[in-house]
């Protein structure tokens, strides 16, 4: 702690010896998660009571049967998100993980997922940042919930460019053929996937779709943001 200062996940500030994840700012100014009224897929927050899905939704199919994201994607959670992924803030995930089960335990708990896997990073990837952000996740809440995690059965098989850069069809090409699954995998009825963050739902659904190809019944997702 001397050399390398804990700080608080949403605003960098050096922690106070009682602090463990964020400042006593921050804690009391934390960003509220997605509530009602909220897509009946994907949970994207929507404008009116009366909707049920987001417009993606409505125009999409989708491979899975239901996810969840706590927060929206912007400050302070978007740069939090950034230094947890790019920056080898690693612990940032033991308070997103506790922070998604306070919210979405009793949602888990109705989609009984029999494990918990997390979408993978191509090995390139993961050489060079050191880590998969998604596995971190993955292992926490698996390990709050006591739900079996499954970190080696789902590969990336092709290294995509980056989903931020591209367009909605382009997002979904880029994927093609990205993710497979070994053929040492037994197939459970239900899946809960986690990731860092949802946008178009095209990496959720290119994982949904080879999990649904060898057996798997349901998978659902959780996302931060």
């Amino acid at each position: 702690d001397w050399l390398y200062p804990r700080r608080c996940a949403f605003c960098d500030e050096v922690l106070g010896s009682m602090e463990k994840y964020l400042c006593c700012s921050c804690r009391c100014r934390m960003p509220k998660p997605i509530g009602e009224p909220n897509c009946k897929k994907c949970g994207k927050p929507l404008l009116r009571e009366e909707q049920e899905y987001c417009y993606d939704c409505m125009h999409t199919h989708h491979y899975y049967e239901r996810g969840l994201s706590l927060w929206n994607h912007k400050n302070p959670v978007n740069q939090s998100v950034y230094q947890f992924k790019y920056h080898n803030q690693r612990r940032y995930g033991i308070l997103y993980s506790q922070e998604l089960v306070k919210e979405f335990q009793k949602e888990i708990e109705r989609w009984r997922p029999d494990i918990i896997m997390p979408v993978p990073l191509h090995p390139s990837r993961k050489r060079k940042r050191g880590y998969n952000q998604a596995q971190i996740l993955a292992e926490e809440i698996g390990k709050i919930l006591e739900i079996p995690v499954d970190s080696k059965s789902l590969i990336r098989t092709r290294k995509t460019s980056p989903q931020k850069k591209l367009g909605h069809q382009e997002r979904k090409k880029n994927l093609k053929h990205a993710f497979a699954v070994k053929h040492t995998f037994q197939a459970v009825k239900r899946v809960l996937l986690v990731d860092d963050i949802y946008t178009t739902g095209n990496t959720i659904d290119a994982v949904s779709n080879v999990l649904k190809q060898k057996g798997v019944e349901n998978v659902y997702f959780l996302t931060i943001s």
